[in-house]
């Protein structure tokens, strides 16, 4: 299961703290939008109460002209006439005047735009407070009738009309009748209030009476209004009730309430969204607040993560490296943080210990030297006896030229190895050296054969004394010797990208693919005493001189036997 970083644990973390702050908040946000649902309704539903108390209080009161008119003397009187007056005399012409001005006053007295009419049949006259007129008895007889009564008028007006008759009982019988006194009103001064009820924009009041019409605001949206009421039409409308509908993708809350005196439905309704915007705008600065919190505490979380974690991670890679026995690993301080000295110190203490192992790898080196100097000093012995027996040998076949090339060849031989005081020797002088020693081995294997192919340039490079001979022994012994069919060592030297090689070839028996793995992982251990120590020295001792990728390493030989190489890159 893979590791979850510090960045990803701050991120869950701050993602479950806000949960719940969110739960709680949507949890708060419902309920008080339901809450304000319900205020909002019951305002709504009481305003309409006490707007319409107001309307039905002026049209209460003009109700109550007729009958307080009707107890009047002079209006009273006109119920004593028994006799026709086709043409008015001076004293009644005088009492209508009278009664002309307190139908004025009574109609001044109310802000409303109302008239009085006052029908005696008798007279066969309309007074009204600016004239008299006749009057259709038959058609007055159909009005007749208890109650507020409504006729549609011009330009979508209606007019509101009651009556007081005297006797009562006239309602039923209107031929009985002495006196009958009218109050009527339009509809413009329910418009008036309507208009002033709609001050704050948002409502949209209007008066509906089925079968009869619709009372608009004058600033009202007439197809808006139209659609609402054909909705509520599908169920009948109570006396007080709030309903919300859907019209168009937009929710509506509808408040309605009857009129008790006129028997209209005040309706009025307002877009949820309206009410419900606050709390939107509330809920958007929220989300945005939200939003922006948690991308602050991702950056935040992120700044942790990569000035804290990132570094701890860098320092914990160094270890496992240092453990692994890489001293080459290094730390770049980034800036003058605490991790910046930590990186500093990290690296001088990489550096000493890294001085140290090569102090001790190097005396190491140094001891298999000097043993590996005891060895040759115990084998030398059995070469030089060689050597000898072989110049002795020619010197009884009386061939002079084999004695003289078998002793200059054995003296550069012993010079070259007994001075190794120089910690680098010229290429050219390892060649040279190498040289005799195939030569020597040529006179004692006359089916030796070599050769030796380098670059001029590299002949001028440095190299650590006796680099190349362990592994031109090794080839001798181990390829020719050992195989009676060898006969063919190659040297060359080349250049490549990463500097320079030198390769040992043989034709001899070679090893196999797992036996070279085997001796090619041997060389970047620590030496057993199984291991010989010569191929050993030569890659441990090149790979601390020249660092990197230097060192011996393996392969099979186009020959057919082992191909050996050193690679380095000269400074």
């Amino acid at each position: 299961m893979p590791k979850i970083n510090l960045f990803t644990k701050i991120v869950a973390l701050i993602i479950i703290m806000l949960v719940p702050i969110m739960l709680l908040y949507f949890y708060s946000n419902k309920t008080s939008t339901d809450i304000l649902g319900e205020e909002l309704n019951k305002s709504n539903t009481n305003q309409l109460l006490f707007f319409q108390n107001q309307v039905n209080t002026s049209i209460d009161s003009m109700a109550l002209w007729p009958d307080l008119l009707i107890q009047d003397p002079d209006i009273s009187s006109l119920r004593d006439i028994f006799t026709e007056m086709p043409e008015l005399s001076l004293s009644m012409i005088t009492l209508i005047k009278r009664i002309q001005t307190k139908l004025a006053i009574q109609q001044n007295s109310s802000k409303w735009r109302s008239s009085l009419h006052i029908y005696s049949p008798i007279l066969h006259r309309d007074i009204s407070d600016n004239d008299v007129v006749l009057y259709d008895d038959a058609d007055l007889k159909k009005r007749l009738k208890p109650g507020w009564q409504v006729k549609a008028a011009e330009n979508n007006e209606f007019v509101f009309s009651r009556y007081a008759v005297t006797p009562y009982s006239s309602y039923l019988d209107p031929s009985s009748s002495n006196l009958v006194i009218e109050v009527q009103f339009d509809s413009s001064n329910i418009k008036d209030m309507l208009d002033k009820f709609k001050s704050d924009g948002r409502r949209e009041p209007f008066y509906y009476l089925e079968g009869v019409g619709v009372i608009y605001n004058r600033s009202a949206d007439k197809e808006l209004t139209n659609n609402v009421i054909h909705l509520l039409k599908q169920q009948p409308l109570q006396d007080l009730e709030s309903r919300t509908i859907d019209l168009g993708g937009e929710k509506y809350l509808v408040n309605i309430v009857k009129s008790e005196t006129i028997g209209w439905h005040l309706i009025d309704y307002i877009p949820i969204s309206e009410i419900i915007r606050p709390i939107q705008k509330t809920n958007q600065l929220f989300y945005v607040s939200l939003a922006g919190l948690l991308l602050l505490c991702c950056i935040a979380a992120y700044l942790l993560y990569a000035q804290v974690q990132v570094p701890i991670k860098h320092l914990i890679v160094g270890f496992q490296k240092l453990k692994n026995g890489d001293y080459s690993v290094r730390m770049k301080p980034r800036g003058r943080s605490e991790f910046g000295f930590l990186y500093t110190r990290f690296n001088l203490m990489v550096a000493q210990i890294q001085e140290l192992f090569e102090t001790v790898y190097l005396e190491k080196i140094h001891v298999r030297e000097a043993r590996l100097k005891q060895l040759q000093s115990q084998i030398n012995p059995h070469f030089f006896y060689n050597c000898f027996s072989f110049i002795s040998s020619m010197a009884k076949l009386e061939k002079n030229e084999a004695v003289v090339a078998m002793s200059h060849h054995l003296s550069n031989y012993y010079r070259y190895t007994t001075r190794q005081e120089r910690d680098l020797v010229a290429m050219s002088e390892e060649i040279n050296f190498v040289t005799s020693y195939l030569e020597i081995q040529k006179m004692r294997m006359p089916r030796l054969e070599y050769s030796i192919s380098l670059p001029a340039d590299m002949r001028h490079l440095e190299i650590p004394p006796l680099m190349l001979q362990p592994l031109v022994e090794n080839a001798v012994i181990h390829g020719i010797e050992a195989w009676t069919d060898a006969s063919i060592i190659q040297i060359t030297g080349e250049w490549h990208e990463e500097g320079a090689r030198l390769v040992v070839e043989d034709d001899g028996k070679g090893m196999s693919m797992e036996d070279i793995l085997i001796l090619q992982h041997k060389m970047q251990n620590q030496m057993d005493e199984q291991m010989g120590c010569g191929l050993w020295n030569v890659h441990q001792r090149m790979h601390l001189r020249f660092r990197g990728s230097a060192g011996v390493s393996f392969s099979s030989s186009n020959l057919g036997g082992l191909k050996v190489t050193i690679t380095w890159s000269p400074s």
